[in-house]
């Protein structure tokens, strides 16, 4: 076999790398999860609907976060930029503009997948940790570039934006949090069925070719250059949905909501989830939630200390995150079947 058909034949491997399924839950599980989903609300209280909000909220930030580095391989430290880009943008429509909350999220994702595609051009050049320096920089950067003068008008400055929570429509007999957490998982389920199809479609193969061999899938005749920027611009456009409709959520902007720390969380999320498992986005989410405030209640003062050692704990037992458990479950199962 020559050079050049043995580069040919690793980027098909490289194409055929991750099964289709196992970048998702099987039927029966998807249908038991989405039940669970619809009827907690109903049983909980306002303050617990809104922690689940957050939940899905956070979880399609990771699952674009997933596209991005678990697609396509390349590493980003900057998706709290395009969150804040995103619930920026929403914040403004509907606070000097009065647009219709719904209305907003398809502009921000616009606007974010522009601005992602954009960043991903210079970043083109960069690769690994250089790409992650890069996309560091841009989150740091954010947060300041929000409080200018000259923007200070329509972004509210340092004092940020009140954004008003939309009330349930046609009279539908429920609260202001329930009936945004129902029209959260609405989007949520709706970009996660988008995600899961663009990935086994051919640019979703073309992503993970990039992210195996990069020579192998330029020789594939791939256009490296038009996919890796393209997957910058489908990352960031989803996650200025989820920072639109954290906007929504939370009722307020202020450049301080989005700095490095959420970049880092979001990453977190995807590593403690399994890099590349979708469905894992929201496993991670509910880490960066929920686990800070159970270290928090063990020890006030160490909180920090006791989260670091949690994520030790998980990391050294689940290096894969918990699209291992998944499989471990998997087979666990099968075999209690057998016998």
């Amino acid at each position: 076999m020559s050079a050049a058909e043995e580069v040919v034949a690793e980027g098909h491997q490289a194409v055929e790398a991750v099964p289709k399924r196992a970048m998702t839950l099987g039927t029966g599980t998807s249908l038991v999860v989405l039940a669970a989903l619809l009827i907690a609300p109903v049983f909980v209280k306002n303050f617990i609907i809104f922690q689940m909000t957050m939940l899905l909220i956070y979880g399609l930030a990771v699952l674009a976060l997933n596209i991005l580095t678990g697609g396509s391989g390349q590493f980003s430290l900057g998706q709290s930029a395009f969150y804040a880009v995103g619930a920026y943008t929403t914040a403004v429509l509907m606070e000097h503009f009065n647009v219709n909350y719904a209305l907003t999220l398809p502009i921000a994702g616009v606007v974010c997948f522009g601005f992602g595609f954009l960043f991903g051009q210079p970043a083109l050049r960069l690769s690994g940790v250089y790409l992650a320096l890069a996309t560091f920089a841009l989150a740091t950067a954010m947060p300041q570039l929000l409080k200018l003068n000259f923007l200070e008008h329509w972004t509210g400055g340092v004092q940020g934006l009140v954004v008003t929570k939309p009330d349930a429509p046609f009279g539908l007999p429920m609260s202001q949090d329930m009936w945004l957490y129902y029209f959260t998982l609405v989007v949520v389920i709706a970009i996660y069925i988008f995600s899961v199809n663009l990935l086994r479609s051919r640019s979703g193969r073309a992503f993970m070719a990039i992210r195996d061999n990069e020579i192998a899938a330029s020789a594939m005749g791939v256009d490296v250059a038009l996919y890796k920027t393209l997957a910058f611009g489908v990352s960031a456009a989803i996650t200025g949905v989820a920072g639109s409709l954290g906007a929504i959520a939370v009722q307020f902007v202020a450049p301080d909501s989005y700095t490095i720390t959420l970049a880092i969380s979001l990453f977190l999320g995807m590593v403690v989830g399994g890099v590349g498992w979708l469905p894992g986005s929201i496993v991670g989410a509910a880490f960066i939630i929920f686990v800070p405030n159970i270290a928090e209640g063990i020890s006030k003062g160490l909180s920090g200390a006791v989260f670091g050692v949690l994520l030790f704990a998980v990391i050294y037992l689940v290096p894969h995150g918990a699209r291992q458990v998944a499989i471990m479950g998997q087979q666990l199962a099968g075999r209690l079947r057998k016998n």
